[in-house]
């Protein structure tokens, strides 16, 4: 049984690390402000999902996993409001969607 659980918690650990991974190089890689913004906000979405629950399935205390899920509902609730937040501010000041970064030749 000890085994089966270790098992599942790499599991979903790994998966939550995939994420992570595929959201920073999403990042890195798209070409304007809010597709950026997109990727790193799935990247705060998705990975705690999975890298929490599987610390959660991994503690023996459920002390441990109530914290570990309060956390994980306050970053739930928290991430997609910064990214909201962070969209809106950069409308404001008048950063058009769509428009991909100029980028200088001495990069």
């Amino acid at each position: 049984m000890v085994m089966l659980i270790d098992i599942l918690a790499t599991g979903l650990m790994a998966i939550g690390a995939f994420f992570v991974f595929v959201g920073g190089l999403g990042a890195l890689r798209m070409p304007d402000f809010y597709t950026r913004m997109h990727a790193a906000s799935l990247t705060d979405s998705a990975g705690p999902i999975f890298i929490l629950s599987g610390l959660m399935v991994q503690s023996e205390s459920y002390l441990v996993a109530v914290k570990l899920f309060a956390v994980l509902v306050f970053l739930l609730i928290t991430a997609p409001t910064a990214s909201n937040a962070l969209a809106s501010a950069s409308l404001l000041a008048g950063n058009k969607p769509g428009l991909a970064v100029k980028r200088s030749s001495a990069e």
